[in-house]
């Protein structure tokens, strides 16, 4: 597929934001229930701040996969029956609710229930994103249960990174904890990202040059898709990008994504610094972004032998 460049930004943007809100609503509860330091509001406004700035960057990037943007109201129509649809209702409800728990912390008296529902939210959220590409069954590779898991164990991720930057600044206490937190979910998904990859380059296509023209000659090689000049479909089915670009965007998504983040954070045994954290956390979503790109370009749509020469 061409991974469509408003998505993976929504995607990795949005899903750190919604990583953010988890991370510091479970240290709000956790203070709360006596099993962590209290965290001045100061703390949760910035959070919320954060959270607000990627969820609306995210929205922004959005709106330009649309062929009328103007009309994007029109698209939450569908929500009985689109995953899509819902997305679009739920951002916008998370994003409020986010800003009244982030008032609520402002004034000095914040609401558990407002922090609570924000977090419901952001879960469904997760899953309505995930599923948008889950419930294609076209694209083997992104049919399974693992495609909405990854998105919210590598949104949680980033979003515990850059949890432990900010509370490095207002409460260095909690740094460590919340340091150990984004190792441990983005060692998670390693795992569970790395299963979903083991799983794809295992698939077998169903549907071949061969069954799609009724020739059962072993050798057929497609020299052209019969276009004299450019197509919609070469263009949305077909990233087109060199062999080695797409080794690169590989190997960011591995070094900068999971490797750097999980071994830096296991060496320091979370003991870093602000800047330290916050570099790691600029680099690790870099690493998403570069991940959700390969996640869009190793999708293979049955268009692809017509537009490619490819199963």
């Amino acid at each position: 597929m061409n991974p469509p460049l408003s998505m993976v930004l929504f995607t990795t943007l949005a899903g750190a934001g919604q990583g953010i809100l988890i991370v510091l609503f479970g240290v709000q509860l956790a203070a709360v229930l006596g099993l962590a330091v209290a965290a001045p509001a100061a703390l949760f406004v910035a959070g919320a701040g954060l959270v607000l700035l990627l969820s609306g960057a995210g929205l922004v990037a959005a709106t330009f996969h649309l062929g009328h943007p103007l009309r994007a109201w029109r698209a939450g129509a569908m929500w009985r029956t689109s995953w899509l649809s819902r997305e679009i209702v739920a951002l916008p409800a998370f994003m409020a609710v986010v800003a009244g728990w982030a008032l609520t912390n402002a004034i000095g008296a914040p609401s558990l229930a407002l922090g609570a529902l924000a977090v419901v939210i952001a879960l469904v959220l997760y899953l309505c994103t995930g599923m948008i590409y889950g419930a294609v069954r076209a694209i083997g590779e992104w049919a399974t249960p693992l495609t909405p898991l990854n998105f919210a164990v590598l949104g949680i991720a980033s979003g515990s990174t850059l949890a432990a930057a900010l509370a490095a600044i207002a409460v260095p206490l909690l740094a460590m904890p919340l340091a150990w937190s984004a190792l441990a979910a983005t060692a998670l998904g390693t795992l569970t990202r790395g299963a979903q990859l083991r799983r794809n380059a295992m698939l077998r296509t169903a549907t071949t040059v061969q069954t799609a023209i009724g020739v059962r000659h072993p050798q057929i090689v497609q020299k052209s898709h019969g276009a004299m000049g450019g197509a919609f479909n070469a263009r949305e089915f077909s990233h087109g990008r060199s062999p080695r670009f797409v080794r690169g965007m590989r190997w960011a998504a591995v070094s900068l994504g999971f490797l750097l983040p999980v071994v830096a954070l296991a060496l320091a045994r979370g003991q870093l610094a602000f800047a330290g954290l916050a570099a790691l956390g600029v680099a690790q979503l870099a690493g998403m972004f570069a991940e959700r790109w390969i996640f869009f370009a190793d999708a293979r749509h049955p268009q692809n032998l017509y537009t490619r020469g490819e199963a």
